[in-house]
Parts: C-alpha cells; sequence; structure tokens
C-alpha cells in the first residue's frame, strides 16, 4: 500500500516540525547503532597495521591508490552523489549499475540508504532535521551522526520515500542489501592478488581514508572555506576538501545548483570528477549533463519540505516489507 499521510496527519506533522523547531527541541534520539560504531572502529584499528614495515609493499601501495578513487572518486562521488541522489546526467544502464557497485565497494551504506541521507541533507540543510549539521559540532556532522539511531533514515520503509526510482530497481535494491558481501569478495581477491599487505592497504586504510574524505564534506565544508551563494544554509566551498573527494569540497556552488554535475563552477575550482563526466560524455556514455541554469537554489520553509514527501506515494516492494 502507498506510503501517505492524511490531510490532518500532515498538517499536525508540519505544525509539530515547527513547534520543535523553533525551539530547538528536535534532536537525534541516544540509541546508539552498536553496529556501525564497532563496524567502523573495527576498521580504523585494523588500518593500523599498515604501519607495520612487513605489510607494507609498493603493489599494496599502489592497490590503495587506485581503489581509493575508484570507490571514493567514482563509486561514491559521481556514482551515489551526482548519478543516483541527483541525476545530473544519464549514463546506460549497465554503467550506473557498475558505479553503484563501485559506491557499495567504498562501505559507506547501501545506495538506496545513502542517497536518501543526502536527499534528506539538502532538504533541511544545517536544520534541526539535518542528519549530519556542524550546528551541532564538528565531530557529530564527521562522525558521530553515524552512530545515532535516525528515525527516519533507519527505518526500513520509511527512508524509501526519499528513493522511490532506486526502490522500484530490483538491482538497485539487491545491491543495497548486499552491499557488505561485495567487500568480503573484494579482500578475497586482494589476498589472491598480494596477500595480506594488498587486503590491509586496499580494504582498511582505504576505507578509512574514503571515509574521512567524505566527512570532510559533512563537516568542513559546512565550516571552512568561502561562499559564493547565499543559500540560507551553511555549506562551503573548501579547496583542500575539494582535492581530497574529487571536486566534492565546491560545496556551496553545489547547495546553489544541486542538479549541477559541475560543482567547480570558476575557472581555478578543479573539479575532476565532472572532467570524468565529460569523458564518458565524448566516449557516448554520459548525455543529458546538468550544468547551473536559473537562481541559485535557497531552503525552503520546514513545511514544505515536509510536504514534498507527499510528491512521492510509493508502493512497499515485498523486500522491505517489515
Amino acid at each position: 500500500m502507498p506510503i501517505t499521510l492524511s490531510a490532518p496527519e500532515l498538517q499536525a506533522v508540519e505544525q509539530d516540525l515547527d513547534r520543535q523547531a523553533a525551539a530547538g527541541l528536535i534532536t537525534p534520539k541516544l540509541r546508539i547503532k552498536w553496529d556501525v560504531a564497532l563496524g567502523i572502529l573495527f576498521i580504523h584499528l585494523a588500518a593500523l597495521f599498515a604501519l607495520k614495515s612487513s605489510l607494507f609493499t609498493w603493489k599494496a601501495f599502489w592497490t590503495f591508490f587506485v581503489l581509493q578513487w575508484i570507490t571514493g572518486g567514482v563509486g561514491i562521488t559521481l556514482g551515489f552523489h551526482r548519478l543516483l541522489t541527483h541525476r545530473s546526467f544519464h549514463p546506460p544502464k549497465w554503467l550506473e549499475y557498475f558505479v553503484t557497485l563501485l559506491g557499495c565497494l567504498a562501505l559507506q551504506g547501501g545506495p538506496l540508504k545513502w542517497v536518501a541521507t543526502h536527499r534528506v541533507h539538502h532538504a533541511f540543510s544545517d536544520r534541526p532535521q539535518d542528519p549530519h549539521s556542524p550546528t551541532r559540532g564538528f565531530w557529530w556532522a564527521h562522525v558521530l551522526w553515524l552512530f545515532a539511531y535516525d528515525d527516519v533514515l533507519d527505518h526500513p520503509v520509511k527512508y524509501l520515500r526519499y528513493v522511490p526510482e532506486l526502490a522500484r530497481d530490483r538491482v538497485h535494491r539487491w545491491m543495497n542489501d548486499t552491499y557488505v558481501w561485495h567487500t568480503v569478495a573484494l579482500g578475497a581477491l586482494l589476498f589472491a592478488f598480494g596477500g595480506w599487505p594488498c587486503v590491509v592497504w586496499g580494504i582498511f586504510v582505504r576505507l578509512v581514508f574514503v571515509y574521512h574524505s567524505t566527512w570532510l564534506v559533512n563537516s568542513a565544508a559546512h565550516i571552512w572555506g568561502y561562499r559564493t551563494y547565499q543559500t540560507n544554509e551553511g555549506s562551503t566551498n573548501n579547496w583542500w576538501v575539494a582535492l581530497l573527494t574529487y571536486g566534492e569540497g565546491w560545496h556551496n556552488n553545489h547547495h546553489a545548483y544541486p542538479s549541477s554535475a559541475a560543482h567547480g563552477l570558476r575557472w581555478w575550482e578543479v573539479d575532476l570528477t565532472y572532467a570524468t563526466i565529460r569523458l564518458l560524455a565524448m566516449a557516448g556514455l554520459a548525455r543529458d549533463i546538468r550544468l547551473p541554469r536559473g537562481s541559485p537554489a535557497k531552503m525552503t520553509p520546514i513545511s514544505e519540505a515536509v510536504r514534498r514527501l507527499q510528491r512521492f506515494p510509493l508502493p512497499v516492494p515485498t523486500v522491505f516489507s517489515v
């Protein structure tokens, strides 16, 4: 059955959100997701084995270097973000599935959950409902938000409202459910390729590097940098975050023009991900590339953001039944 609210229910939600936001009462529940917390802790501890000289080889280092670009730059930045979240360009379906698979290897959650989280961020950027706003502190925006249960984003049905087109796609649903196992398979391949050094550098060191690079967009790029556009929220353009994330650090530009494939909008704002999209277009693998048009986007009232959810009545797939 469709996930919808009646008119009186919607009005009650809007009034409650406005009241709580005005009072500063909306905060995450203190319900810790121990599986996430312990998993991220384990990955960081395992990465420390890279300090052992016996686990360093140049083969392992270049495995790390290539895979951090493939999974972080192509999988997360180009795939999960600019393609799946904002549909800033259109590739062939097989390529969409391939870059989604690469994004799964970054181990930041399945594609549906990742995209839903980012769309919520745009809907409530730096408001109480934003899942990772630095208005609660740098470390909250950087990593601590991942450990707190969210009533919407951690609910197996509620967050689907933000990703209706992906939820109807069997391949994306399958990758959302199995994303952890893709990294396990990659680990086995790396062990066969180069033993434990390639596993440590290609899995654990890479994950830590890509994690913190991605998280800096949520934290640093909402605190430090310059603002080209007045977007009614705190996003900034940060050159060193852009360098680490293949162009994602031009975050104020992105919030001003969310659907644009290009985030670097000045000649010196280097955006390697947009360059990659242009190369795909030259090869006939990307079309309908969207660029900034019209006036910059600005945040809307909270009630309007909630109302937008009603535009996506979504039949709940059996695979997501609870």
